[in-house]
């Protein structure tokens, strides 16, 4: 009963915080290149992505699975110790069913004992025009209850090969189940 009450607890709290915080994320082409900024070298490009992450925990098909836990996770309001694996779809819109232009691929786990903090070790891998077979890799915290989230872009291969750069997350929508729809705007320099 304890278990199933912090789980409902933790959940409303999310929903609550990202209705009560939630922003407009702009509608724009979910890829393009721009000028190289002053910090990077002549031979470098920076490239700006838009695209929507969609996490479902929920249901007979859910794209991302708690694949292990720690004794006492169950108990914690925070869910600490949680370890899921993702292959989440990644399309041009919120909508799920808008365009596919990849997959995150990676796993994710709940490292806040008194806050809910994800750690992300995602692949973020390319299925659509000019970016297919490419991928960027991001690691690093994910404080998913704040409304906009920065994240580090640690690699890449294909297009983005020695690829660096930053995430700018939002959350899009978020169900008490834990499924969510996050936006993520993201700058690589390659």
């Amino acid at each position: 009963m304890k278990q199933k009450m912090a789980n409902n607890t933790v959940a409303t709290l999310m929903m609550i915080v990202v209705i009560s915080l939630a922003m407009a994320f702009a509608e724009a082409k979910w890829g393009g290149s721009v000028e190289a900024k002053k910090e990077t070298k002549p031979s470098e490009r920076v490239t700006n992505l838009q695209f929507y992450f969609h996490d479902t925990v929920s249901g007979k098909n859910p794209s991302a699975i708690r694949v292990a836990q720690a004794p006492d996770t169950e108990k914690s309001p925070t869910l600490f110790g949680a370890l899921l694996m993702a292959d989440d779809p990644l399309t041009e819109t919120p909508d799920p069913d808008s365009k596919l232009v990849g997959r995150a691929q990676g796993l994710y786990g709940s490292s806040g004992q008194h806050e809910l903090g994800l750690i992300m070790a995602m692949s973020f891998a390319f299925t659509d025009g000019t970016y297919n077979g490419s991928s960027i890799s991001i690691f690093g915290k994910n404080p998913a209850l704040n409304p906009v989230r920065e994240l580090p872009v640690v690699g890449g291969t294909g297009m983005f090969r020695l690829a660096r750069g930053y995430a700018i997350a939002c959350t899009h929508w978020f169900d008490v189940s834990g499924d969510a729809i996050v936006g993520y705007n993201v700058t690589v320099i390659h």
